[in-house]
C-alpha cells in the first residue's frame, strides 16, 4: 500500500508541475529558467546518489547514450516545453504531455518494426482523437490552434524518442544515475541556448516575487529530482504495467492545477479529451494487455493448483 501511495504522491506533483512551470515562464525568461531548474534537479540527484553510494563514471559506450539522451530528454523536451507553456494554456499543455506513454509505445512499434496488436492500434486511435479534441478546445476552433500546442507536442515527442535510447543503456547503468548525468549535461546545453536566445534574461530575476522562487525549488527538487528517481525505483518494485497506469493521473492533476493555481477555464472538451487520452494510454502503451496476461496466468495457476 505504501508503494501505491508513494506513486500517487509523485503523480500529483507531476501533474501540478505543469502549472508551476507555466507560472515560472510567465515571470522569467523561459529557456534560461528551465535550464537552471533542471540543473538544480541534477545536482540534487547527484547529492542523493552520493549518500546512497551509487556514483560512478560512465563507460565510453554509456557516455554516447547519455549525451544522446540529454539532447532529446532534457534539451529538446524542456526547451519546447518552456516556449510552449509560455504561449499555450497549462490545461492544453498537461493533456498533450499525457500522451507520453502512448507516443513512446508508438515510436517503439515504428522504430523496432513491431506489428501492433488490435488493442494497441485502438489505443493509438483513441489517443489521436483525444489530442485532436484537446487542441481544438481553444477559442477559434481549427483557426485557433496555437503554435504553443505544437511546441508541447514536440516536447513530449522528443522525450518519448529519448526513451528508445535510454532503454538501451539502462541495463548497465542505474536509471537514477543516468537521470542525474542527463539532467546536468542537458541543462548546461540548455543554459547556453538560453543565454543566446534571451540576452539579459538574468536581469529579470530581480523582479520575480518570492513565491515564484519557492515554486522553482518545489519543481526542481520534488517534481524533477525526487519524482523521477522515485518513479524509476518503483518500476523495479511493482513492474512496468502497474506504474504505467499511474501515468494517467498527472494528466488529471494538471487540469485541476490549471484551474486552481492559474485560474484557467476548463472546458467540457478538455475532459472529453482526457477520457480519450487516458483510454489510449491504457491500451496503446501495452499496460492493459500486460494486466490481462497476468490475470490469465493467475487464473491458470489457481486452476492447476
Amino acid at each position: 500500500m505504501k508503494i501505491y501511495i508513494t506513486l500517487l504522491a509523485v503523480m500529483v506533483i507531476w501533474g501540478l508541475n505543469v502549472s508551476i512551470v507555466k507560472l515560472l515562464v510567465e515571470y522569467l525568461p523561459p529557456v534560461t529558467i528551465q535550464a537552471l531548474r533542471v540543473m538544480t534537479a541534477g545536482f540534487v540527484v547527484f547529492l542523493i546518489l552520493s549518500f546512497m553510494k551509487l556514483l560512478r563514471l560512465p563507460t565510453k559506450r554509456e557516455s554516447v547514450f547519455i549525451v544522446g539522451g540529454s539532447l532529446l530528454n532534457v534539451v529538446g523536451h524542456h526547451f519546447f516545453m518552456a516556449i510552449g507553456l509560455e504561449i499555450t494554456t497549462a490545461a492544453n499543455g498537461g493533456l498533450i504531455l499525457g500522451l507520453g506513454p502512448l507516443l513512446s509505445a508508438f515510436l517503439a512499434t515504428v522504430i523496432l518494426r513491431q506489428v501492433p496488436s488490435v488493442l494497441r492500434s485502438v489505443g493509438f486511435l483513441l489517443g489521436t482523437i483525444g489530442i485532436t479534441i484537446t487542441v481544438l478546445a481553444g477559442e477559434g476552433g481549427i483557426a485557433g490552434i496555437g503554435v504553443g500546442d505544437l511546441y508541447m507536442f514536440l516536447a513530449i515527442f522528443t522525450q518519448a524518442l529519448s526513451f528508445i535510447i535510454i532503454s538501451k543503456i539502462a541495463k548497465t547503468l542505474d536509471p537514477r544515475l543516468l537521470t542525474g548525468y542527463m539532467l546536468v549535461i542537458g541543462s548546461v546545453i540548455l543554459l547556453v541556448i538560453g543565454t543566446q536566445m534571451e540576452p539579459g534574461g538574468f536581469a529579470q530575476f530581480d523582479d520575480a516575487p518570492g513565491y515564484v522562487w519557492a515554486a522553482f525549488f518545489i519543481s526542481a527538487v520534488l517534481a524533477t529530482a525526487v519524482g523521477h528517481m522515485t518513479y524509476n525505483h518503483m518500476i523495479g518494485k511493482v513492474g512496468v504495467a502497474e506504474t504505467a497506469i499511474f501515468l494517467n493521473l498527472p494528466t488529471l492533476f494538471s487540469l485541476l492545477g490549471a484551474a486552481v493555481i492559474l485560474g484557467e477555464e476548463l472546458l467540457p472538451a478538455h475532459f472529453i479529451g482526457f477520457i480519450f487520452i487516458v483510454s489510449g494510454v491504457l491500451l496503446g502503451s501495452g499496460a492493459a494487455e500486460e494486466l490481462i496476461r497476468r490475470r490469465r496466468r493467475r487464473i491458470k495457476t489457481r486452476q492447476e493448483g
